[in-house]
């Protein structure tokens, strides 16, 4: 529900004022370019136009505009990997941060490759410290929604820590809640003075921008979910556990192996050892002639 209602929170005040039945493949595409002057990205307008066609085509008129109407084009290209080196700095200034659930936050996407909306939106009731995973809520894909995702030894001791800020917590409120800061103390320390746990923090984007320039490092928030992925493939991990893990839909995992294909050679390398025939020393035979793989040469049959 989370999701739908920050897709109408942009639908309504530009075409909440209509019948449904005079929204036209024209009103479409101005809102995708009005969402696009806006910076949102082609993926997010698409996912709120996608509630918009849902709408109409309960109601029986997408028939008429789906001619008209085209998606954004999405970049499956478009993220990077955060070396460790930048990882660590990236932390350091995060631990700094007035924002107090900026570190924990950072930490979980690094540690589980969760969205960033799936991360805002978690509540304590998701969170298995017994059997150490946790359970997404609601996700953009209904693939992505509802699965579980273990919490590696990172994972569990900061979510741990974190717990333990909230000992009054309850399985419905937020795990990252509504917080409001105010100064103290002679040198105006940021400190928390009012807690609402039954509503979700807004955003981290002004405590992030400031962490990852005071880091130095040049990268997206979503880039965390990057560098999870291809940090797990790099260690040889299938790519049918990454999709799982990612909340992948089928075509997409298509889509990311061309993406990711390149990462997993050194797997692959590891794969095909085990085709080896009985000849492990490289040296084959063809047409009477030994053929050395490893020297490259070829020597007469006796």
């Amino acid at each position: 529900m989370a999701i739908e209602d920050a897709n109408l929170r942009h639908l309504l005040p530009v075409l909440g004022r209509r019948l449904i039945s005079e929204i036209t493949a024209v009103d479409i595409a101005k809102y995708q370019q009005s969402r696009l002057s806006e910076t949102a990205s082609p993926k997010t307008i698409n996912l709120e136009v996608a509630a918009v066609r849902m709408i109409l085509r309960r109601n029986r008129l997408w028939a008429n505009l789906q001619v008209d109407v085209k998606m954004l084009p999405v970049r499956d290209d478009v993220g990077q990997a955060i070396t460790h080196t930048q990882e660590a700095r990236l932390l350091e200034e995060c631990s700094r941060s007035r924002s107090r659930s900026l570190y924990p936050a950072v930490t979980l996407a690094l540690s589980t490759a969760m969205r960033y909306s799936e991360i805002r939106l978690l509540k304590w009731k998701q969170i298995d410290c017994a059997g150490r995973q946790v359970w997404v809520g609601d996700s953009k894909t209904e693939y992505g929604a509802g699965r579980p995702i273990p919490m590696n030894e990172r994972a569990f001791q900061v979510m741990t820590m974190w717990g333990n800020t909230f000992p009054q917590r309850q399985p419905p409120h937020y795990v990252f809640p509504t917080e409001t800061y105010g100064a103290a103390g002679g040198e105006f320390k940021p400190c928390v003075h009012s807690t609402d746990p039954t509503r979700p923090i807004g955003d981290w984007k002004e405590a992030w921008e400031a962490a990852r320039k005071r880091a130095g490092v040049s990268c997206r928030f979503h880039d965390l979910r990057h560098t999870a992925c291809t940090r797990m493939l790099e260690s040889g991990t299938p790519l049918s556990v990454v999709a799982t893990i990612m909340g992948w839909s089928s075509s997409t995992t298509v889509r990311m192996l061309r993406r990711y294909g390149h990462i997993g050679q050194t797997a692959q390398r590891e794969a095909v050892r085990a085709l080896n025939g009985a000849n492990l020393g490289g040296v084959v035979h063809q047409n009477g002639n030994q053929i050395s793989c490893a020297e490259k040469t070829v020597v007469p049959t006796q």
